[in-house]
């Protein structure tokens, strides 16, 4: 298992928060679909989300926040 911190891991201006969020979320799913189908994990769900982001096997999208103004 490779160290890294998150500023290694996250870039081209990505927010950590969401790094974190995408992690846990992806986490999440690898441990649902594990217990769904019987399988025993051989690594934590939060490590296998980390490599798999580090592979570059899926990314962070984010949503648009602009602000909305409200003109009456």
């Amino acid at each position: 298992m490779l160290k890294l911190s998150v500023n290694d891991i996250v870039k081209h201006n990505e927010n950590c928060y969401s790094f974190v969020m995408a992690v846990a979320k992806k986490a999440r799913k690898i441990a649902e679909d594990a217990y769904e189908s019987g399988d025993q994990l051989t690594e934590k769900p939060v490590q296998m989300a980390v490599e798999q982001f580090v592979e570059g096997k899926y990314r962070i999208a984010e949503e648009d926040r602009s602000p909305v103004s409200s003109e009456q």
